[in-house]
């Protein structure tokens, strides 16, 4: 049982390998009658190689795409329009946009056969082709397992649509043509014409004469100088056919490599003006960087230089406001000092006074006594330094005794 089933299994793989390889092989047929075709007039809607073509690529961007799944779980055909529409989005200056907004064209298989067309005419099917296939991602969600577009003929087929760009195509997308429930049917006459070689010409040629001289020995020699020359005939015929073969062979090779050389140059001057933008970009920006270090530099020297000076003149001020307090107030020393000087001269002035006066009798003592207390109160030294000021300097208004006459104030 499991030896059958890996039969299967082979032949399954197998047929799809055959099935992908006829597939491209069609393909670039196609494209080569196409281009062949487009030298002696032009390429529309009606031209048996372009319709031929456009049912081989439908079949191609249709081959093993995934259905979409309903709520209910059941699974509904789709169309490749609905893989191209979101692979193809990104492409820069895309025609998607404008075909979903087109009023004429409304089922998804005729706005797919609309975006064929339309990238014809723009020289861009390569292009689309091959952003497509760079998002793997999508791809792999539209299409099952052995399908063209995750095979390795897809990037094939994005290289062969290249010769395409040599035409120009015009269409008219009114969708009359457009709109159809069934695809369309590759017609393979066109590609199964069995080619003759030279040896099995020349083989047929010997033996024709062979028969005809066995046959016909005892015709004239006029009749076999006529076939001769009939042989020899057909077979520069048959010369002709094949060098105006290779000619057109050659000619449709010299044409795609054209334009691979066209379309490789146009990407190498755009990446060659990107690296210049770049290069730009960076040289301005290391500038800017420049400039703004030697800005910050500047900037900090100033702010350093400032600080310098806020400094000095912070301790300048310091030294001054010391020295004027310094100057302004006696030291502590100094004050102690005179006020042991004060208490002892006054303390020897009034030993002297109590020695050297005599109370005649009680009024006198208290009367002194009460000139003692008035001169210790803050209101009488007042009074006492404005009569200093007025010029009474050996007057002592405190019950002293004068220093002229050697009698109380009182008695004055």
């Amino acid at each position: 049982m499991a030896s059958i089933n890996g039969a299967r299994k082979k032949a399954a793989a197998r047929n799809r390998a055959v099935e992908r390889r006829n597939f491209i092989t069609v393909c670039r047929f196609s494209v080569k009658t196409l281009i062949d075709r487009s030298c002696f007039e032009t390429i529309d809607d009606t031209s048996p190689e372009f319709i031929n073509f456009v049912s081989i690529l439908e079949q191609i961007l249709s081959h093993r795409l995934k259905g979409q799944v309903s709520w209910f779980g059941y699974e509904s055909p789709r169309s490749f329009w609905d893989y191209v529409r979101v692979a193809c989005s990104k492409v820069p200056h895309s025609c998607i946009h404008s075909i979903e907004s087109m009023e004429n064209v409304r089922s998804s298989r005729a706005k797919g056969r609309a975006w064929i067309r339309v990238a014809l005419m723009e020289k861009r099917l390569s292009e689309y082709m091959s952003a497509a296939l760079r998002d793997f991602k999508t791809t792999r969600r539209f299409y099952d397992d052995g399908a063209i577009m995750l095979g390795e003929e897809a990037g094939l087929l994005a290289d062969t649509l290249i010769g395409l760009n040599a035409i120009d195509f015009s269409f008219c997308l009114k969708g009359e043509g457009l709109d159809g429930s069934y695809p369309a049917v590759i017609d393979y006459t066109p590609y199964l014409k069995f080619t003759q070689t030279s040896d099995s010409i020349s083989s047929d040629e010997e033996e024709m004469r062979t028969l005809g001289s066995s046959g016909s020995e005892a015709s004239t020699p006029e009749a076999n100088m006529a076939a001769s020359l009939r042989t020899d005939l057909s077979s520069w015929y048959s010369k002709c056919k094949r060098v105006e073969q290779k000619y057109r062979v050659v000619l449709e090779q010299k044409g795609y490599l054209e334009e691979l050389v066209r379309l490789r140059e146009a990407q190498l001057s755009e990446s060659v003006s990107q690296n210049k933008a770049l290069l730009q970009r960076f040289t301005e920006a290391d500038l800017s960087h420049k400039l703004e270090k030697e800005q910050l530099e500047f900037i900090i020297l100033e702010l350093q230089d400032q600080l310098t000076v806020l400094k000095n003149h912070d301790l300048r001020s310091r030294q001054e406001l010391t020295s004027h307090l310094t100057n302004q107030w006696p030291s502590p020393g100094a004050l102690d000092t005179n006020a042991v000087a004060l208490d002892t001269l006054l303390y020897q002035k009034c030993t002297g006074q109590w020695e050297e006066k005599s109370f005649p009798s009680l009024d006198q003592l208290s009367t002194d006594m009460s000139l003692s207390q008035l001169s210790l109160d803050p209101g009488h030294t007042q009074t006492r330094s404005l009569d200093s000021k007025a010029g009474l300097p050996h007057w002592h208004r405190e019950g002293m005794v004068c220093s002229v006459c050697k009698e109380c104030v009182m008695c004055v």
